[in-house]
């Protein structure tokens, strides 16, 4: 057969592809041509027309939204999350074959009966919560550039100028490259919640929801209700449009709908609810909140580091690890940088550990996975939490509990130790804008070790066969 495979994740960097090498190497065994369109943080190279027309079935294998997905109407399709594809592909395969003899579209509802988390796309509380979580993915994955860039900017220029009098230089008056560099960053950064709220909206309601959900973010700005705010506006626009997208007009009435109607009637609908009914509270609970992660000392702010680390390991940037990441996000928009100390330190443990146990006890691993983990020292180093995915796809029950366990240590000393973080992203390459570094540092390595420990411990005492295998091959 001739199969088409789409994968997008929300931040672009490791899912995606990780999928697309799954389905390749699963089609291939069972004797399939297969052309990938990914989604990365770089856009995506469009399959072209001619493929989608000799394709016998699609396969979608995503976490956020695919742009232009009416191309692909008319054809069997499956579609799948992001982990599914990676943990099992060879099934994902055999329903796009089922679904290209039967002519019908194949969901993840239809796989295993062990597998309770599969999306339900078409009624259940499961599928409506699984397309909810992939509109604030989507969201989430266009405002991720716009945090990095706009975070580090902001961090480069308190790192080589003083941070009281940084933010009240006028570039445009007296340049200077910090202003400058402060100006731009700010910029950057005061668009993450308009975009949030904008893409949220567009995987709700296509392009007609990016306007009003836009406005609504901005708005959210204005009133402080900040990243909260966002979502709620994004949410609130996409219905708005979805409502609006119901009312169907004769002829060319009908063709205005998207040209005049949807955009104004959804900037005013979003925009009034937002500013007289909604913005308010979620103000206020914005304000709460950041008062509460500002004040956390002591005991209360290593529990809270736990959590977080434990949630960044739980899924290694799946949909709980955004969770997190996003927890923090709200919290360096609020000026509390300490979440986003801990986030970054517990998402840098899994690789690191893995990289580090197949260095220790090289013996109880096979020869791929031992260059698979050399590889993990960059990608721990930088930040990519999903260079452990591999090895967990292929023993969770091991990989999971031990990271885990050292992520939610680092994400606890992080805290505990008083770090703070003003860059939403880079690793060890934004050290000179971490505040406490040499006790950051130490926490990092502190939970590597905890991970890595544990990781070993497992692997030697329940993993016999793995063991053979690994000393067969090495």
């Amino acid at each position: 057969m001739k199969l088409i495979g789409v994968t997008a994740c929300p931040t672009g960097i490791a899912h995606s592809a990780m999928a697309a090498e799954a389905l390749e190497t699963a089609a291939a065994e069972k004797g399939h041509d297969i052309e990938i369109e990914i989604h990365g943080a770089s856009g995506a190279d469009f399959v072209s027309p001619d493929a989608i027309r000799d394709a016998d079935a699609i396969i979608f294998a995503t976490d956020a939204s695919v742009a232009e997905k009416g191309r692909f109407d008319g054809k069997p399709k499956v579609e799948v999350k992001l982990r599914e594809a990676i943990d099992r592909p060879g099934e994902v395969v055999e329903r796009a074959e089922k679904a290209a003899e039967s002519g019908a579209a194949a969901t993840a509802g239809e796989s295993s009966e062990s597998d309770e988390d599969e999306v339900v796309p078409t009624g259940g509380g499961v599928g409506r919560a699984a397309e909810v979580r992939r509109w604030l993915m989507t969201g989430v994955s266009y405002m991720i550039p716009f945090v990095v860039a706009g975070g580090i900017l902001i961090a480069l220029a308190f790192a080589f100028g003083d941070t009281v009098t940084v933010p009240e230089s006028n570039v445009y008056e007296d340049f200077s490259l910090v202003a400058l560099i402060y100006e731009i960053g700010s910029l950057a950064f005061s668009m993450l919640v308009p975009i949030l709220a904008g893409f949220i909206a567009y995987a709700m309601a296509d392009r007609p929801g990016i306007a009003p959900g836009i406005v609504g973010g901005l708005i959210a700005n204005e009133i402080g209700a900040g990243f909260l705010g966002g979502l709620a506006a994004g949410l609130l626009a996409g219905a708005t449009i979805i409502l609006l997208k119901k009312i169907k007009l004769p002829g060319g009435f009908g063709r205005l709908m998207p040209i005049l109607v949807y955009p104004i009637i959804g900037c005013l609908v979003v925009g009034t609810l937002m500013i007289l009914v909604i913005g308010a509270p979620i103000a206020s609970a914005t304000v709460g909140l950041q008062n509460w992660l500002q004040g956390l000392q002591g005991s209360n702010a290593a529990f809270l580091g736990l959590i977080l680390g434990g949630m960044m390991a739980f899924d290694l940037g799946g949909p709980i690890n955004k969770t997190a990441y996003a927890f923090a996000i709200a919290g360096l928009e609020g000026g509390a940088f300490g979440p986003m100390a801990a986030v970054m330190a517990a998402g840098m443990v899994p690789p690191l550990a893995i990289a580090l146990a197949t260095v220790v006890r090289p013996r109880l691993f096979t020869a791929q996975e031992k260059r698979a983990g050399q590889a993990n020292w960059v990608m721990g180093a930088s930040f990519i939490t999903e260079g452990a995915i591999p090895f967990a796809a292929t023993d969770p029950l091991r990989v999971i509990p031990a990271m885990m366990a050292g992520s939610a240590t680092a994400g606890a000393l992080s805290l505990l130790f008083g770090a703070t973080l003003r860059a939403p992203h880079g690793g060890i390459f934004v050290i000179g804008v971490i505040g406490q570094w040499p006790l950051y540092l130490l926490a990092i390595a502190i939970g590597t070790l905890v991970s890595a420990a544990v990781f070993i411990i497992l692997k030697q005492f329940t993993g016999g066969s793995d063991e053979k295998v690994a000393e067969a091959t090495s």
